[in-house]
């Protein structure tokens, strides 16, 4: 069983030489990282690469996909756009080179206690996968439109920082009592009797908001084009092996996922997670700009990424033409 990165190795490497004989990419066990779950589990990456070997890392959130980055230890990964922005706007050499899925989070609560909409969120314990996440900063401003505030801001919903795949046992124990999480976990929990409060579409923006983007470290793109070529290609075949077939990327997510977390998702709750899910390289640029605002207000940031530095689309949108 392969397990979870989640000591990053502290040792910062240098440059990759053009002609790199290996890449490494980081991913989380999650349907919102379908595209490179897929790539992973058929293959697809290694296809395009050829004779330069794949090395996958396993992460359980988006601050150590960060600090991966900022110690060199990884050249591309998956990732929330909250987290991205902050480690490019902290002078870690990122870029986002595309698009990987859209929605694919929900608002769910336990099902032994009463909570009806955001409002019931007061007073309760709220799980999201990491300080500073995408979910972190979608729950913050959903309790802000409801007049409510986390305690760290002066109100009186406690924010818990829970990866993911360890939510359906912090759910049993009683240690939280709701989550906006992505998926699968939602569904998961939902099978396990969590009871829905806001689907994918009631976070933000009706959906239309990115949740995960691929991302690349600038300087080892910069010295091996075909491999980051390569690489996108790859995430490109995943997006299409998904888009062909929902039964045998159900099958493909499911093996990925417990291969990495031993926790298999059964087929029910892939189809709806998938559902809830919009897989695709494309990036609703207005909505990731109202993100970026949101993630200032919520204080994380003193301020917002320069676009035209953090994205880098023109290989995607070649490779798609």
């Amino acid at each position: 069983m392969k397990k979870i990165f989640l000591t990053v190795l502290l040792i910062a490497g240098a440059a990759q030489a053009q002609k790199a004989d290996s890449v490494r990419i980081g991913i989380f066990p999650n349907v919102t990282h379908a595209a490179g779950l897929v790539a992973v589990n058929q293959k697809l990456f290694q296809k395009e690469l050829g004779n330069v070997k794949l090395e996958v890392k396993e992460f359980a959130n988006g601050s150590q996909i960060n600090e991966a980055f900022a110690a060199g230890a990884i050249d591309f990964a998956y990732v929330g756009p909250g987290p991205a922005m902050n480690a490019f706007m902290r002078g870690v050499p990122i870029q986002v080179i595309a698009g990987a899925a859209q929605a694919g989070a929900v608002l769910v609560s336990r099902g032994d206690i009463k909570i009806t909409g955001v409002k019931g969120l007061k007073g309760k314990k709220v799980a999201v996968p990491t300080r500073g996440s995408t979910q972190d900063i979608s729950l913050r401003y959903i309790l802000r439109e409801a007049g409510l505030k986390p305690t760290d801001q002066g109100g009186d919903v406690t924010i818990v920082p829970i990866n993911p795949a360890d939510m359906p046992a912090a759910f049993a124990s009683k240690q939280v009592d709701a989550a906006l999480v992505q998926e699968p976990w939602g569904a998961v929990l939902e099978q396990q009797g969590a009871k829905l409060v806001l689907n994918e579409r009631q976070i933000w923006k009706g959906g239309n908001y990115t949740t995960t983007v691929l991302v690349g470290n600038t300087t080892f793109m910069k010295n091996n084009p075909k491999i980051t070529e390569d690489i996108v290609k790859g995430h490109l075949a995943g997006i299409n092996f998904i888009k062909q077939s929902n039964v045998l990327a159900q099958k493909a997510l499911s093996n990925e996922i417990h291969d990495i977390t031993n926790v298999r998702p059964d087929q029910k709750v892939l189809f709806k997670a998938l559902a809830r899910t919009k897989v695709g390289w494309q990036i609703p640029l207005d909505t990731l700009e109202e993100y970026a605002e949101l993630n200032r207000d919520a204080g994380f940031a003193r301020t917002t990424p320069d676009f035209s530095q953090f994205l880098n689309l023109s290989l995607v949108q070649k490779l798609v033409k």
